[in-house]
């Protein structure tokens, strides 16, 4: 049984009982008759030949309050995409498929960069910005829901938990932020536990009271990819193209809504997908980038809000880190021994000697350029620079799933 207690910024929706799903998706059934919901599923090509797309699809054909389902599609072929349809086609919810590899997406992708609009690299953030943009060109639409499409223990009851705080009219949510153990017969979430959170706290440590940090650290699991927001939010929020895209779009959030209508809600008890690599001598890739971004994030946000980030912040910040670290070691050691869980203390050395290095680098490169790759511009900037782009991206996709 979870907590319930309620001690910082954020409100908390933790899981205290097991109520039956049907219930929920019964209250959301009715919701959906003023209010349309849309899932938005990023995905590359590649997560169709894992069991995990599969068992995501089987679950979604019980649910039956959504008024769309929107699947991200990159890295496909036109076979690839037709196969993928077909896949898509037997779910009760009308599907969308953004081929970010089509000829009209890609064209109109161009038609932004012809006008100046920064578009950065092909990958998730791109994908997601660019099938937001499509959601969002329905004004019906009152609120979106995204998660991965590689979560191996996928249930039906994380969708309804996370997108029920901000449709339910009793409630007054804008944002809402999943939240989850990443645990199986051991610890896993290296970057939140041995990167992030040490990192959090030694900025808190540094700064004294800072509302922005004091808002991230109230976040149980910050990094997660689950989230829903309403649509009025979303047309405001900037999105980042790089690994940082978890904290960045945090921070946007934080600087348009009120904390007072963000929550975070435990969506399932536990929570298994792929693990992502974790290899030193590989700095541009897997856990070691992910862990440089997040940290060129928090140092771009913070010099924003004003911060001072000199030669001195980044020595103490790094020195305080590496103690921090230790002291998280310490404590996840003793909560896997309690519970009976493996631990290997030597890779978990091993991951925040790592996380080290991925620090030093952040800091070279925040130095080199503070602005970093630019953010990928809200979708009311586009409205106001080309008016019927978001009804001509609407067409294109159309005219792909015909």
């Amino acid at each position: 049984m979870s907590d319930f207690s309620q001690n910082g910024v954020i409100t908390t929706l933790q899981k205290l009982k097991d109520r039956p799903v049907k219930d929920i998706n019964g209250e959301l059934k009715k919701i959906s008759k003023k209010r349309k919901m849309v899932l938005l599923l990023p995905a590359l090509v590649t997560e169709f030949d894992r069991d995990a797309m599969s068992t995501i699809i089987k679950e979604l054909m019980d649910v039956r309050y959504l008024h769309k389902i929107v699947l991200s599609l990159d890295r496909a072929d036109e076979n690839q995409f037709r196969k993928v349809k077909e896949i898509m086609s037997p779910l009760p919810s009308d599907v969308r498929i953004v081929w970010h590899d089509g000829p009209r997406i890609k064209a109109l992708l161009k038609e932004l960069h012809d006008a100046d609009f920064t578009l950065g690299q092909p990958g998730k953030g791109r994908s997601v910005w660019m099938t937001l943009g499509y959601i969002l060109s329905d004004r019906d639409v009152y609120a979106v829901a995204l998660h991965d499409c590689d979560i191996v223990n996928y249930r039906k009851e994380m969708l309804a938990r996370l997108i029920y705080p901000v449709v339910h009219f009793a409630t007054d949510f804008e944002f809402s932020k999943g939240y989850y153990a990443r645990v199986t017969d051991r610890l896993y979430g290296r970057v939140t536990r041995l990167f992030y959170t040490p990192l959090i706290k030694t900025m808190k440590k540094m700064l004294g009271y800072n509302a922005f940090i004091d808002y991230l650290s109230n976040f149980r699991y910050a990094l997660s990819g689950e989230f829903a927001f309403v649509s009025s939010l979303a047309r405001g929020i900037r999105i980042s193209p790089s690994w940082g895209l978890e904290v960045s779009m945090l921070s946007e959030v934080y600087q348009i809504t009120s904390p007072n209508r963000i929550c975070q809600v435990e969506i399932i008890d536990t929570y298994e997908h792929k693990h992502q690599a974790l290899e030193k001598n590989k700095p541009d890739k897997g856990l070691i980038r992910m862990a440089t971004d997040i940290a060129k994030a928090l140092f771009r946000e913070l010099s924003q809000d004003g911060v001072r980030i000199s030669q001195s912040f980044f020595r103490t910040l790094l020195t305080a880190y590496i103690q921090e670290s230790r002291i998280a070691i310490e404590k996840y050691h003793a909560l896997s021994l309690l519970n009976g869980l493996t631990y290997d203390r030597h890779s978990e050395i091993e991951a925040t000697e790592a996380f080290v290095e991925s620090l030093k680098t952040a800091m070279e490169e925040f130095v080199k350029d503070p602005v970093g790759i630019p953010m990928l511009c809200a979708w009311v900037r586009i409205a106001a620079a080309i008016p019927d782009f978001s009804e001509r991206l609407r067409d294109a996709v159309e005219e792909d799933n015909k």
